[in-house]
């Protein structure tokens, strides 16, 4: 069964209309696997900030799946539809100079961050991904803060919240949080759907408390947890998704 994208207005959360992890998507492991490619920009000078550029990652897989083309009849839509009924897979590799240049000629959308450009893919299969992007190295994604992150977060922003027990490239926490936004998308109401798009999609990022991670990760908001192919054991959960929406619905 495929998955599918709905335009109508409705205040019934949207998993279950678009989402691959209901019941009936059992056999997902048996469909044609599709990864999403991410690239991240990464200059021998003025690299980008660690959060910015996992914050810039998740803003752009939401990005990607509110594109028209996305959507309905687009040019991605099958893409996207093939990609949801398998294992949602996301892979994030770097570029500089002519690369980058390069990635960016293939069809995508480049989202910005206060430091970081990463560029969002269509999805392609496991085992086609594109020659001016299957070159690009997966390793070397390691990235740092130069200065400390705030812990607060504004009142009303989502915040994706990494495992404090964990320690990820940040390439794979990328991915990890472009996964923990999808999932709270799925879950969200049309039209709160609408009023995160319309902010721009604004969220943060940040590493739990250690003593708190064991409180949020049972809390019945949307976990991801990693199938293990790399970095981390198959099963880890490595994100929550704390959305003010899906929190105010425990």
């Amino acid at each position: 069964m495929s998955s599918r994208n709905t335009d109508d207005t409705t205040d019934v959360p949207a998993v279950g209309a678009d989402s691959p992890f209901r019941q009936e998507h059992v056999l997902r492991d048996e469909a044609p696997q599709f990864v999403l490619p991410l690239v991240v920009r990464i200059e021998k000078t003025g690299p980008p900030a660690r959060t910015d550029a996992l914050e810039t990652a998740a803003r752009a897989v939401l990005v990607l799946l509110t594109d028209e083309r996305a959507r309905g009849e687009g040019e991605w839509a099958e893409a996207v539809r093939d990609w949801q009924d398998a294992r949602i897979r996301k892979v994030v590799r770097r570029a500089r100079g002519a690369e980058w240049r390069k990635a960016g000629t293939l069809p995508g959308v480049t989202v910005h961050g206060e430091t970081s450009e990463v560029r969002v893919f269509p999805p392609v299969p496991l085992d086609g991904w594109p020659k001016e992007l299957a070159k690009l190295q997966v390793s070397g994604t390691d990235l740092d803060d130069p200065e400390p992150v705030a812990a607060d977060v504004e009142p009303g922003v989502p915040v994706l919240w990494l495992n404090p027990g964990l320690g990820m490239s940040a390439g794979k926490a990328m991915a990890q949080a472009g996964h923990a936004a999808q999932l709270a998308w799925w879950e969200l109401t049309d039209a709160e759907r609408t009023a995160w798009q319309d902010s721009g999609f604004r969220l943060a990022v940040r590493t739990a408390a250690r003593e708190r991670w064991a409180q949020l990760s049972g809390s019945g908001l949307p976990v991801v947890r990693d199938a293990g192919f790399t970095e981390i054991a198959p099963g880890s959960a490595t994100v929550v998704a704390d959305h003010p929406a899906l929190r105010a619905r425990l």
